[in-house]
């Protein structure tokens, strides 16, 4: 079968290659790929070429599919059964995360379709399901309900990344206002959890390129107001909107530092900033606001399995909507074209389905 895989081991690039189909051990599940979402995390590779001939894995952490193998020991699940994963593979099940059910917070943890892993991801045509993680964290996968499609299932992951943020990490109140930075599927994810929470404005605030599609689907999906950082002031913005008093809550899905840098400045004392984006490089400007007006900067990685059981119920509902979010959808062998529309911000959700003949 063919497999969209990495090389290196700190950055390398993309190559589609042939691989053996994936073994059932005893305790094991081998999932058929029907759907596979291209995350912000694959995008760091794109482009990216050292030169390397060293095997990382095959990627893909995003996808969802049906059962079609299961091991002779596997008691809970079942050929045709319809599920989408965590993207969990392993964790060690002893350390404080693993006590309290924050799977993805064990710092031992290994995900499906991300580095360095040896039982591959969602980006070919069939993926193992260990047994291991299975024994430790039952809910690794979940089964998706009959009204839900395959490729809305497969972007559960950034719902529920948006969800934690949003709703179990903050103390957000109905009736109260949020900013929410940066335009990708966990930002416009996060509009969408604060619209279903009662917020009243609801800002979104991205950057020029953003504005040919992204905030446009950002208005349909619930924001009230989008923000172009790239030529509007975003703090004096904000604070015409809300008002100062209001702007209790940042949701940072950017990454960038000036983000960080603006959401501190706008905030009114007492105030959360959730900071799920990720960046590189070192901050250069002060942070002591957050001592002086006894603000948080709350750091987020991932869910739990609350957060999966309450979004699959938002998303079976209506309530979430996905379809304005998936821009492309094509086959595995078109996998560079998918890369690019991400990377040029024409896409904002590219789902992949296995191509190829067997």
């Amino acid at each position: 079968m063919k497999a969209l895989a990495r090389y290196g081991k700190e950055f390398g690039g993309y190559r589609l290659i042939d691989v053996p189909e994936p073994e059932c051990g005893e305790e094991d599940l081998i999932v058929e790929i029907k759907a596979a979402a291209i995350c912000g995390a694959d995008m760091k590779h794109f482009q990216v070429e050292n030169g390397s001939d060293e095997f990382n894995s095959i990627r893909g952490h995003e996808f969802a599919g049906d059962i079609v193998k299961v091991g002779s020991k596997v008691k809970d699940w079942k050929v045709g059964q319809r599920v989408v994963s965590d993207n969990t593979g392993h964790v060690c099940g002893v350390c404080p995360a693993c006590e309290s059910g924050d799977f993805l917070c064990c710092e031992s943890k290994v995900n499906l379709g991300l580095d360095n892993n040896r039982w591959g991801g969602g980006f070919t045509k069939y993926c193992v399901i260990p047994g291991e993680i299975l024994r430790i964290h039952r809910h690794a996968i979940w089964e998706i309900p009959e009204g839900i499609k395959y490729e809305e299932a497969a972007v559960l992951d950034p719902i529920c990344n948006s969800y934690n943020a949003m709703a179990q990490q903050t103390h957000f109140l109905p009736g109260q206002d949020v900013v929410v930075f940066g335009t990708g599927p966990i930002g416009l994810f996060a509009v969408q959890i604060a619209r279903i929470m009662g917020a009243v404005n609801i800002v979104m605030v991205g950057l020029e390129e953003d504005t040919k599609v992204r905030f446009g689907v950002a208005k349909e999906l619930g924001a009230t107001h989008c923000i172009n950082g790239s030529k509007e002031d975003v703090v004096a913005r904000c604070l015409e909107i809300c008002g100062r008093d209001n702007l209790g809550l940042v949701l940072e899905c950017s990454g960038a530092n000036i983000a960080l840098k603006q959401a501190l400045e706008m905030t009114r004392p007492n105030a959360e900033i959730v900071r799920v984006g990720m960046g590189f490089k070192p901050l250069e400007f002060s942070i002591n606001d957050i001592t002086s007006w006894n603000k948080s900067i709350i750091g987020h990685m991932a869910y739990d399995s609350t957060t999966w059981r309450n979004a699959i119920r938002l998303l079976e509902s209506g309530a979430i909507k996905v379809q304005p979010m998936i821009t492309h959808r094509m086959g595995l062998s078109q996998w560079e074209e998918g890369f690019q529309a991400m990377a040029d911000k024409s896409a904002i959700k590219v789902i992949m389905t296995y191509d190829f003949e067997a």
